[in-house]
């Protein structure tokens, strides 16, 4: 699929001789309002490309980014398409080209080393049954089944399990990656091991990676869910009880095999709590006592994919694959930011007394800490090592988002950032398109940006890969 022009244009002419006749190989968006393939994510944000390219394999991805750098496009790839910011289809100002991975999709898994080669076109829920058929394996990654993993673990992969396994990038062993010039390389703590500790963070400034390398873990034999709903109508009366929550969270002793999440709406809260293990050794750790009281509970007790398939439904609402208008806000919190009671109670009554402009908005607090800090500071590019809890607002437009909603949006923001006032950075994946190119980079990966900046000039210096917040060669 491509030009109706009778003459083709440099750049369609080099990607069609890729496709060599191949239908559904690459197309050319006429207008924000052609979704056939472009496919945005926030509906608020009107963007698109000006090709498509869907490659079969790392060969056509080279030769794809080769046909951009020859005729002066910007690069993005798309992996599972929820780019808060529609980075994928945001390259360039005027020239862009997205690369889908979609047809990546070969695995294979080593039976002596349990490590899984994995296509950057796979999305988490596939990657999960894939894993699960062979050997009973899994590694650690976010909630949302349609997340695509090219994305998600090059820029972080947070999820349940990451308290006790860390995050999705911290499984990966090895890349093949296409490069701004084309070449292809396979980088490794050893071979390109500049690349290799830039793509594990910031992963769209650098390249394409065609497939990961993950180790991978035993599946947990049990899974214990706790869901715990609060519906008291009004948001001030949530302050309390996540105050509570919020002690849990900072407990330095928590296990490790437990996380959960705070999720407050417009008429009251959501707490769930993940426990990898039995129902017994749960009881033994005293969590079950510190969890705020007086909700209406629902129990489970799940295998590895039946928990997977429960966080997922729990929070689908939320980060689910539904396209929509939305604004977002998201911050880090660290061991010194812990909220007051007196912040706590601002923040919720702010939230209750706000018009909203929305009857779908969301604050999510998430618990961080354990394994996520047993990797040294130093060795990949991620900075939240150190991070206790995250959050981020959501807030959905219905039918579209208005000044109200964006403004409820930044004003919760601004009352959680009173709250903790040494915040000052967030995670990559909580894309802020409201923060320019500089603020952006020193917000997702703070001090790690000189030595990002170097890397990027070793391997691609025109800024071949660009998005409007990804990390720059400044010459």
């Amino acid at each position: 699929m491509g030009s109706s022009n009778s003459t083709l244009s440099s750049i369609e002419t080099c990607v069609s001789a890729i496709c060599n006749g191949r239908l559904d190989c690459y197309h050319l968006p006429q207008s924000d309002l052609d979704q056939s393939w472009n496919k945005l994510y926030n509906l608020a944000l009107s963007q698109y490309p000006q090709i498509i390219i869907r490659p079969n394999n790392a060969s056509e991805v080279s030769q794809a980014v080769k046909c951009a750098s020859d005729n002066d496009y910007k690069v993005q790839a798309r992996s599972g398409g929820h780019s808060y910011g529609n980075f994928a289809q945001s390259a360039g100002e005027s020239n862009g080209m997205m690369i889908d991975l979609v047809n990546l999709q070969d695995f294979q898994m080593n039976n002596d080393t349990w490590h899984a080669s994995v296509g950057s076109g796979y999305r988490l829920d596939n990657l999960d049954k894939q894993l699960h058929q062979n050997g009973g394996r899994a590694i650690a990654h976010g909630t949302c089944p349609g997340v695509g993993v090219g994305g998600h673990a090059t820029v972080g992969g947070l999820g349940p399990s990451s308290r006790m396994w860390g995050s999705a990038l911290d499984h990966i062993i090895e890349v093949e990656i296409v490069t701004a010039n084309g070449t292809i390389v396979r980088a490794n703590e050893n071979d390109y091991s500049d690349l290799f500790w830039a793509v594990r963070g910031a992963g769209a400034s650098f390249g394409i990676v065609t497939e990961f390398v993950f180790k991978t873990h035993p599946e947990p034999g049990s899974v214990v869910e706790y869901t715990y709903s609060f519906s008291f109508g009004q948001q001030k009366d949530m302050a309390p009880v996540f105050e509570q929550w919020q002690d849990l969270v900072y407990d330095p002793n928590l296990d490790r095999r437990f996380s959960t999440l705070f999720i407050a709406e417009p008429l009251g809260a959501l707490i769930t709590g993940t426990f990898y293990g039995t129902k017994e050794e749960f009881d033994q750790t005293g969590i079950s006592e510190k969890i705020p009281g007086g909700g209406a509970v629902n129990f489970t007790i799940q295998d590895w994919l039946g928990s997977l398939a429960h966080i997922g439904e729990t929070t689908a609402l939320y980060l689910s694959d539904l396209a929509t208008p939305f604004a977002s806000k998201s911050l880090a919190f660290k061991r010194g930011d812990k909220m007051s009671k007196e912040s706590i109670d601002t923040i919720f009554d702010y939230a209750g007394d706000t018009d909203p402009g929305t009857l779908l908005w969301f604050i999510i607090f998430n618990s961080e800490g354990g394994a996520m800090a047993d990797t040294p500071y130093n060795a990949t590019a991620y900075p939240h090592r150190n991070a206790i809890m995250m959050y981020q607002s959501y807030a959905i437009g219905v039918p579209t988002l208005t000044t109200t909603i964006t403004d409820f949006v930044s004003g919760v923001h601004d009352k959680i950032k009173q709250a903790a006032p040494e915040a000052n950075m967030t995670y990559a994946g909580y894309i802020d398109v409201s923060l320019n190119r500089s603020t952006a980079q020193l917000t997702y990966w703070g001090d790690k940006v000189p030595q990002l900046r170097e890397i990027k000039g070793r391997y691609d210096a025109d800024n071949v890969f660009r998005n409007p917040q990804s990390i720059e060669f400044l010459k």
